[in-house]
């Protein structure tokens, strides 16, 4: 048997991976495509004004701007990501997000095992 590492998206197939999440009226949808010891990939929708409130991660965080754009704090900066764009947040380094507007984003966390 054939062992997967990535799951909730098809195989040799091609995707456009924006559209493997449905933005929801006040709501923040996720979908989990990896979860392990050294890393996570996760897919997010986010509604016009919801949030993640600032914390800290034990992996280095990039989040990567698949529609729309956010307002991203990353200690005491604040930055406005943009479709196409990418940030990385060092970890345990304090951070936030908020959707200005509605926005997706791909989250990659590495974790030092």
């Amino acid at each position: 048997m054939v062992q997967h590492f990535i799951k909730n998206i098809d195989f040799s197939k091609v995707i456009d991976i924006e559209s493997l999440v449905d933005y929801q009226d006040g709501r923040v949808v996720s979908r989990t495509l990896s979860q392990g010891k050294n890393l996570s990939l996760t897919l997010f929708a986010f509604d016009k004004g919801e949030e993640i409130s600032s914390h800290s991660s034990g992996g280095d965080a990039m989040v990567y701007i698949l529609d729309g754009e956010a307002e991203i704090t990353v200690g005491e900066e604040k930055f406005m990501v943009k479709k196409g764009e990418t940030i990385v947040m060092p970890s345990n380094v304090p951070h936030a997000l908020l959707a200005s507007g509605k926005f997706k984003m791909l989250l990659v966390v590495v974790f030092n095992a």
